[in-house]
């Protein structure tokens, strides 16, 4: 195995998720989307609901979620 190869992510981070930002409470690569369960590496992060704090991999995702 090549180093440069792409590799899984390994820990998943506690995020509090703000207005506009989140702000990382313990160190990871990804996060759970909370409608699919997928991994969400952090660096690919856009979708989150701040009343909840629930991330989503989509925008499709976040509102098939809704109730």
């Amino acid at each position: 195995m090549n180093y440069l190869d792409p590799q899984p992510p390994r820990r998943e981070a506690v995020i509090r998720y703000l207005d506009a930002d989140f702000q990382v409470v313990r160190e990871g690569e990804f996060v759970r989307c909370a409608a699919t369960g997928k991994a969400i590496p952090l660096t690919d992060l856009r979708y989150w609901n701040v009343d909840r704090q629930k991330p989503y991999g989509s925008a499709e995702a976040a509102f098939a979620e809704r109730p």
